[in-house]
């Protein structure tokens, strides 16, 4: 499955240390950008190596095998276990390194592979300008591009079974997430089903319904927080917590068993109707399409974007959004990883998407036929979607872990807070990030 990365602390909990952490720029060579290459120019006997998550193994195969075929090189996927995020940051610190590698590219994650040190500058490669307005705003730290976008950032939203809201009739889409709350009451009085389906086993999911509710929070505020001159434990984010607590889990508008349910079973549970909405990002849907047909999931779900206090969708980059290439001190293996992201986001990317059964992140090119409409309705909501705090905040708390205790009764709502503050703080401070 994919799903956004969060804090990363625990890359340096496995061993990395304070400077290991940090974003020391000593040593770094060959970042200067080297704009437009030839994406096909031969490259008989250069080898690279790409790193991948488990998860994303398959992703790149359609492009490595072109790739190969069309400049002569060869292209290994190596397979870092899970979690992935805390692996790779600790294999960085041993000495390995690939020439490629799939990456989540947000300002809170790209800073623990030490961009400036390992990473080759991207600004003038010839893909930058074809990149759409969201996806041209991810992978860059410190004023320089480190990542190429290959995939749009997975779309946070509602998913929904249309026969649900058909017997609840609900005819209105929700447009703030009371109105979301209160279309849930409608459905659990109406049709007889949980109105949400929670991912307690899982983990990871829980933090998107309060992720909902932070959508409010202006840029000032992510600016204080990066700054240190803001909290965790501001109120907004509190309150969240325990509107999601006592409204949806213990409000009853979850199912029964919300605390051990999985990410496979809400995908089957909306499905089949047996929920009528699920909270998720672009992930679910692709467990969905996995095995159903389109025409199955036109028939049976819907999605719409919300926020607090309006409509608007969320966005949420994940790992294999984004392709990372490393200064490994090899000039001519350089020059190739740069011709493949060239290849990859030139010539092939039109196959590229049509064999993911992606949306495009072009807008020169156009979506493969055959998507679902949750997928189309994704993409036409993304240009006005607003980052999750793993886009705004320098460093993202692991808040779903502290929320999968809150439902055992191990932590409070305040304490979830505490925790993601001290996380958060803990982190930084290992980077040695002024303020903290």
């Amino acid at each position: 499955m994919k799903r956004v990365a969060s804090a990363l602390a625990v890359a340096c909990a496995l061993g990395l240390t304070a400077t290991a952490c940090s974003d020391s720029t000593a040593g770094g060579t060959g970042a200067a950008p080297t704009g437009s290459v030839d994406a096909t120019a031969g490259l008989k006997g250069v080898h690279l190596t790409m790193w991948v998550a488990q998860n994303s193994v398959a992703e790149p195969k359609q492009v490595i095998d072109a790739f190969q075929k069309a400049t002569g090189a060869t292209v290994t996927t190596q397979v870092i276990p899970d979690p992935y995020e805390s692996n790779v940051p600790t294999k960085l610190a041993s000495g390995d390194k690939p020439d490629l590698m799939f990456w989540q590219p947000t300002g809170s994650t790209l800073p623990f592979v030490q961009p400036e040190k390992n990473l080759l500058q991207l600004d003038k490669e010839d893909w930058v300008t074809k990149l759409g307005k969201t996806e041209q705003g991810l992978g860059q730290v410190g004023g320089h591009r480190y990542a190429a976008i290959v995939t749009s950032p997975a779309t946070l939203g509602v998913y929904y079974n249309k026969d649900v809201f058909k017997k609840a009739g609900v005819t209105k889409m929700p447009t703030s997430y009371d109105d979301l709350l209160a279309t849930a009451r409608t459905i659990k009085a109406k049709a007889g089903v949980a109105p949400f389906f929670e991912v307690g086993g899982d983990k990871w999911p829980l933090q998107w319904q309060v992720q909902l509710q932070m959508t409010d929070l202006p840029q000032g505020f992510w600016d204080k927080l990066n700054k240190n001159q803001a909290k965790w434990t501001d109120p907004v984010i509190v309150n969240a917590i325990k509107k999601y607590k006592s409204q949806v889990l213990d409000g009853g508008l979850a199912q029964k068993n919300y605390k051990t349910a999985t990410f496979v079973d809400q995908g089957k549970a909306l499905l089949d109707g047996s929920a009528a909405m699920a909270v998720n990002v672009t992930s679910l849907q692709s467990e969905i399409q996995a095995t159903s047909s389109t025409a199955e999931m036109d028939r049976k779900l819907g999605w719409f974007p919300v926020s607090n206090s309006s409509d608007k969708a969320l966005y949420s980059p994940d790992q294999t959004n984004g392709v990372v290439a490393f200064n490994t001190g090899d000039a001519k293996r350089q020059t190739a990883a740069r011709q493949f992201l060239s290849f990859w986001l030139g010539e092939d990317y039109p196959a590229y998407i049509k064999a993911n059964k992606v949306v495009s992140v072009e807008p020169s090119v156009p979506n493969p036929d055959g998507l679902p409409q949750t997928a189309l309705a994704q993409a036409q909501a993304l240009s006005s979607a607003t980052g999750v705090f793993q886009v705004k905040a320098l460093t993202a708390p692991d808040m779903h872990l502290a929320l999968a205790d809150m439902i055992y009764g191990k932590k409070t709502p305040e304490q979830v807070a505490q925790a993601a503050e001290d996380q958060f703080t803990q982190v930084l401070k290992a980077r040695g990030v002024s303020g903290f």
